[in-house]
């Protein structure tokens, strides 16, 4: 292979990483509307046990009492609201990644869970184990 064709398979392979990462950027940061106002929905991750759902929701910077919760049926809701640090208002923004304003997040669950069992913050995620109805337990 000419050192020509070698860079330009470099360079579109650089360019292929390049496109996937804005791709996967969008899917987790995707702007939507919340009641009139452009919003984001925060990446989370679900697990299960026997028992229970947890929930792990990425908000960094998100103060609790900016979070509202909502278990309706299968679906759970998480909207809140992301604030600008005092320490940087006013300042240059010469990067701004970390989205702000603000968010909901909604999806169903796998199956119906009996109630919100415990909600906290951890590591800058939001933590919510479900418990599981006794029906829907395995």
């Amino acid at each position: 292979m000419a050192l020509g064709d070698i860079e330009r398979w470099m360079w579109a392979d650089a360019c292929d990483l390049l496109a996937r990462a804005e791709r996967l950027h969008r899917q987790f940061f995707t702007p939507l509307a919340v009641e009139g106002a452009i919003g984001w929905s925060p990446p989370v991750d679900l697990y299960e046990t026997e028992s229970e759902f947890i929930a792990l929701i990425a908000l960094p910077g998100v103060a609790p009492g900016d979070v509202e919760i909502r278990l309706l049926g299968r679906t759970l809701e998480v909207r809140g609201h992301r604030r600008l640090p005092a320490l940087v208002r006013g300042a240059a923004i010469h990067r701004l990644e970390i989205p702000q304003g603000r968010f909901l997040l909604r999806f169903t669950l796998p199956e119906a869970a009996a109630a919100l069992a415990a909600r906290g913050f951890e590591d800058g995620c939001l933590l919510l184990r479900l418990a599981k109805s006794a029906q829907g337990a395995k």
